[in-house]
């Protein structure tokens, strides 16, 4: 039996129809924000801050594995209805949240180590999610292109390593705008805003520093790809096995069409 640890976006859909696929037992236990799987006859909705209850659950079920996937907001401790356990393991949630969103998956990582439950890649069951190296669309990054992402990884490799940033966006040899905790969406959409920076940029999608990358892998996808030709995005650098590319096939047509380029390093 397999422990699913969803949170939101369509990453955890893809997940459960390949399980479900290949008929593997499974129980759910749902975090997204409006209890999307409840539907679903193996799916239980517990907060967050019921720790206790998580592993109760999880172990009356045989569940030895978990599988985290999808987005699972932040939660605001002052308000969080906790257990007992969650109560004893707050104050090292508290301090891994100033670290950075990083630092509380890293928290509840070991947590669930100490409770003698392990923690699966994300991908384990949807390898073909994540693009290996090479070119994936008829345009290709030319010289200064490469130059230019060269530089952006570098400034990447630089950035706190508990911070949330999986993404930046350069020109030339700058970096022109950041992803912050809103998301990839969000950073294109003020740069669509903004027309002084609206051409031949390129969005750079990596982990983050010293990731765990059993979760939290960066993902894009057809909104992505959309949002992209909107800030006037040329191209689109990913990371060999570690980012998440849902629809594909879909995207990497629209992007041809728009002559736009996906790399993966």
């Amino acid at each position: 039996m397999i422990g699913l640890l969803f949170g939101d976006t369509d990453f955890p859909k893809q997940i459960l129809k390949k399980i479900k696929k290949n008929k593997i037992q499974y129980l759910i236990i749902d975090f997204s924000k409006n209890n999307f799987f409840k539907k679903d006859p193996y799916s239980i909705s517990i907060g967050i801050g019921q720790l206790g209850k998580i592993f109760e659950t999880l172990k009356k079920n045989k569940c030895k594995q978990v599988l985290f996937a999808g987005k699972i907001n932040k939660p605001k401790f002052s308000s969080l209805k906790m257990d007992l356990k969650g109560i004893y393991y707050l104050p090292r949630i508290i301090k891994a949240a100033k670290l950075g969103d990083a630092a509380i998956l890293k928290s509840i990582i070991s947590i669930l180590s100490k409770e003698k439950i392990k923690v699966m890649s994300s991908i384990f069951y949807n390898p073909e999610l994540a693009l290996s190296r090479g070119t994936y669309t008829k345009v290709k990054p030319n010289k200064e292109d490469l130059i230019s992402v060269s530089k952006g990884i570098k400034s990447l490799d630089k950035l706190n390593p508990h911070d949330h940033i999986q993404a930046i966006v350069v020109k030339g040899s700058s970096i022109i705008s950041k992803e912050t905790s809103k998301g990839t969406k969000k950073m294109l959409e003020l740069i669509d805003k903004n027309k002084n920076i609206k051409t031949k940029t390129i969005l750079i999608k990596f982990p983050k520093k010293n990731q765990d990358l059993r979760l939290d892998l960066p993902t894009i996808g057809f909104d992505t790809l959309k949002d992209c030709k909107k800030a006037g995005i040329k191209g689109i650098v990913l990371k060999s096995k570690k980012n998440i590319f849902m629809d594909k096939n879909k995207s990497i047509s629209f992007a041809n069409k728009n002559k736009i380029f996906i790399k993966v390093l």
